[in-house]
């Protein structure tokens, strides 16, 4: 039987100013300049978002962010102030730099693509000579990537970013500085689940007082790439793909499919067996970032209940 999934939301606020709807959150901004975001059950790959959800994936990446920005809030302050639901975060308001912080540990991915291609700068950064896919840089490498409204994020250098006005160049500094540390921080709390955070992306926002502050989501399966750590060495060695914890099996299931988001192609249809399956793979992401047994929550009327902790929260 399939289970109920919160594709989208319409909550009636008092106070309410805005919504913004992204690809997997939906944002609404308070009059009094706090921020409401909803974490859905949408599932995005390759910029695309699929027709149908997968259960309890919103509580996850919710509860994942939430956590990894309490354990991080001593080294950068961020937006969050509660999270009065397992699918909705509560925080300050704050205008977002246009400009995903990406920084990698690792040559995987995006990184590795452009490095079997013969190219040898990213985003104004060289990269070393005699890398294999999966290897580690010597130290981590940040390659930032513009927040693209529709489509695809594109790459981008620190000088562009400074000689473009996009940052000023004192507070692109500032966002370089918390990057280096949350990832650091980032790299500890994955190496006691026996993990390896590969690489990640951060997004900084500034609020109404000028405080530069750490927003939307951290150290989830979605905006990261995990490896186990035990095999990792061996693995590279014998030069065969590294066991992985993203979501990364959900893109190379749609490319074995004929789907990579480019035009024409169709997105395959997605039966019950596979939407419990992802869900269930994610339900493991989780435990195995975390630590903690995952709790489901009742799916059976998921806005109704996100509605009545919402409201105890605000009216407090």
């Amino acid at each position: 039987m399939a289970l109920n999934t919160l594709m989208k939301t319409n909550l009636k606020l008092e106070g309410f100013a805005s919504k913004y709807t992204g690809k997997v959150r939906e944002v609404y901004r308070m009059k009094d300049n706090r921020l409401i975001m909803i974490a859905t059950d949408r599932l995005s790959a390759f910029d695309v978002v699929m027709p149908k959800g997968i259960p309890y994936k919103g509580q996850i990446l919710n509860q994942i962010a939430t956590q990894m920005m309490q354990a991080t809030a001593d080294l950068v302050p961020n937006w969050l102030e509660a999270t009065p639901d397992p699918n909705i975060a509560v925080g300050k308001s704050c205008e977002p730099y246009k400009i995903e912080m990406v920084i990698r540990g690792y040559l995987s991915g995006h990184a590795a693509r452009t490095y079997k291609s013969g190219q040898r700068v990213l985003c104004g950064v060289t990269l070393p000579e005699g890398m294999k896919e999966n290897d580690r840089f010597p130290t981590p490498i940040i390659t930032p990537a513009t927040k693209a409204e529709e489509g695809h994020d594109e790459d981008i250098s620190k000088e562009a970013i400074i000689s473009q006005g996009i940052v000023e160049e004192n507070e692109y500094e500032q966002l370089e500085s918390y990057t280096r540390a949350l990832f650091e921080r980032g790299t500890e709390i994955a190496k006691k689940q026996g993990l390896i955070l590969v690489d990640t992306k951060y997004e900084f926002g500034k609020t109404a007082e000028g405080e530069i502050v750490l927003i939307d989501e951290i150290h989830t399966p979605d905006s990261s790439r995990y490896f186990y750590e035990e095999g990792y060495l061996d693995r590279q060695e014998k030069e065969v793909p590294q066991k992985q914890l993203s979501k990364e099996f959900v893109r190379q299931w749609l490319i074995s499919n004929g789907f990579q988001g480019l035009e024409g192609q169709i997105v395959p249809e997605m039966d019950e067996a596979r939407i419990a399956s992802i869900s269930e793979r994610y339900i493991e992401l989780y435990e195995k970032i975390t630590g903690q047994n995952f709790e489901r929550i009742d799916l059976s009327n998921i806005e109704e209940r996100m509605h009545s902790n919402l409201m105890d929260y605000l009216n407090k």
